[in-house]
């Protein structure tokens, strides 16, 4: 299965409680931390909420 990074380059400060949910659900603390995740709709959907807060790379094996 794909993997992709994901990347957080802005922060979640004065964003909406879900969106930070969101984002530490992701794995992602501080502005410049990435994780690498399977690419799932669970996760696609996820980086879809908050796709303004971060940027995602696709990872080929």
């Amino acid at each position: 299965m794909a993997k992709i990074k994901v990347t957080l380059i802005k922060s979640t400060i004065g964003r909406v409680e879900k969106q930070q949910a969101t984002v530490k659900a992701l794995g992602l603390h501080k502005i410049g931390s990435s994780k690498i995740h399977e690419d799932t709709a669970a996760v696609r959907g996820m980086i879809t909420k908050v796709s303004h807060l971060v940027k995602v790379e696709e990872i080929a094996e």
